[in-house]
């Protein structure tokens, strides 16, 4: 397991100026190139994805590969940036999560803050329960079909 990797859940609160603590783990494992900066936007479920200052500029760079002319990348691509909000953590390692995001995630004041390697996904802990009883569901075919995947590529 790499040290600069963003593993493990941490369960946290909300405080009233929507500020969050990000792990020490995670602020230890950002690149120094990434500034104490994480880019926070709006996840493809009902959640939050931080990634890093570096790793943002990547999937930016992923972006500009797709079509202007085709809808469904337009839309993909503004679904991803219109929201990504690069956030700073203060000397507290605390970051001001807008309203406006933490609305799409329906966090109110609990979150879960779960490591996927090289993006943090920022939860509501019920709604996670949620997805996980239904969404998330694997069974032994899609366990064996990632493992295929991931053995072909």
């Amino acid at each position: 397991m790499g040290t600069k990797t963003f593993t493990g859940e941490f369960r946290y609160t909300i405080d009233s100026k929507g500020r969050v603590n990000i792990p020490a783990k995670f602020r230890k494992a950002l690149p120094d190139t990434s500034e104490d900066t994480f880019v926070i936007t709006r996840g493809l479920d009902e959640n939050l994805v931080a990634y890093s200052l570096d790793k943002w500029r990547q999937k930016e760079d992923e972006l500009l590969k797709l079509s202007s002319i085709k809808p469904e990348h337009r839309a993909f691509k503004r679904q991803a940036t219109r929201f990504a909000t690069p956030l700073k953590f203060d000397s507290q390692g605390r970051v001001a999560i807008p309203p406006y995001l933490l609305k799409h995630a329906d966090i109110e004041k609990d979150v879960v803050i779960i490591g996927m390697i090289d993006e943090i996904e920022i939860w509501d802990p019920a709604v996670l329960v949620r997805y996980e009883e239904t969404e998330f569901r694997l069974d032994a075919e899609d366990i064996e079909a990632i493992d295929n995947y991931t053995r072909s590529s």
